[in-house]
């Protein structure tokens, strides 16, 4: 394994996270400042909220109406789904396994001025949400190191950062094209220090294809990091076509000009 998609390097820069100067009650992000409550994922001592942000088109301040609902997985400080309902998204399920994290969502939600478009939920995926319950975009900014199959965590904060044997991963590409409206659309941010191997091998023993929809390369801690915003289809009907389709690891890339605005 390659030092940059070791799941110990990942654990590590778990337990940095958790230093007293990396959490600060409050910080600022893109314009705004948030709450941190303890053992929530602290945007600020990694970019990769950021970089969600940007590819989900979500960086700007100008508000355009969305109709529809919208469900972050892993919302942590809440920060993606706040910011879609700052954005104008009229319904906004914020989900995470961390209770601290629900907690903190919903802190945020009141700060921001938008409680009452923002619900926060405890729920393990999608484990917590009522059955039949539907929505027009889903996005989750996975742990897309891969830890082995017997890790067993040591923190809930762990959570954000490793997954033992994919097995979020599975259930996610399995079960969220499932949870949409017609024409929803069920996006995952990956990155290359993940499997995209198991990734793509997960998909196709689901049913599923993998579209990256948008790119985002960075440099980290003098690595140089691709991350991916994928979009998770249900296979039947779909066919890879003749129409200069590209791969780029393992996975299906083609053109989207309205990437940057999930609909």
């Amino acid at each position: 394994m390659s030092e940059i998609k070791s799941y110990l390097r990942s654990l590590e820069r778990s337990r940095d996270s958790m230093r007293p100067e990396h959490r600060p009650k409050v910080f600022s992000l893109r314009g705004r400042e948030w709450d941190l409550l303890d053992t929530v994922f602290a945007p600020l001592h990694a970019g990769t909220t950021e970089i969600v942000l940007d590819l989900l088109g979500l960086s700007d301040s100008v508000r355009r109406p969305r109709r529809g609902a919208f469900l972050e997985i892993g919302c942590g400080t809440g920060v993606v789904a706040v910011t879609a309902a700052l954005a104008g998204w009229e319904r906004v399920v914020a989900s995470d396994v961390n209770a601290k994290a629900v907690a903190n969502a919903a802190l945020n939600a009141r700060r921001h001025g938008v409680a009452d478009r923002v619900r926060a939920v405890h729920s393990d995926l999608f484990d917590g949400l009522p059955a039949g319950q539907l929505f027009d975009t889903i996005v989750w900014s996975s742990p897309y190191v891969r830890a082995p199959e017997d890790y067993r965590f040591g923190s809930s904060l762990e959570r954000a950062y490793v997954d033992p044997g994919y097995e979020a991963h599975r259930r996610y590409v399995d079960e969220a094209p499932r949870r949409l409206v017609n024409g929803g659309r069920a996006l995952l941010h990956f990155s290359s220090r993940g499997d995209m191997d198991g990734l793509r091998r997960i998909a196709a023993e689901t049913g599923r294809r993998l579209r990256v929809l948008k790119r985002h390369d960075v440099v980290d801690r003098g690595d140089l990091v691709e991350h991916f915003l994928v979009e998770v289809r249900s296979g039947e009907g779909a066919s890879e076509g003749n129409d200069g389709t590209v791969r780029r690891g393992g996975l299906r890339t083609e053109p989207a000009p309205t990437a940057a605005q999930p609909a």
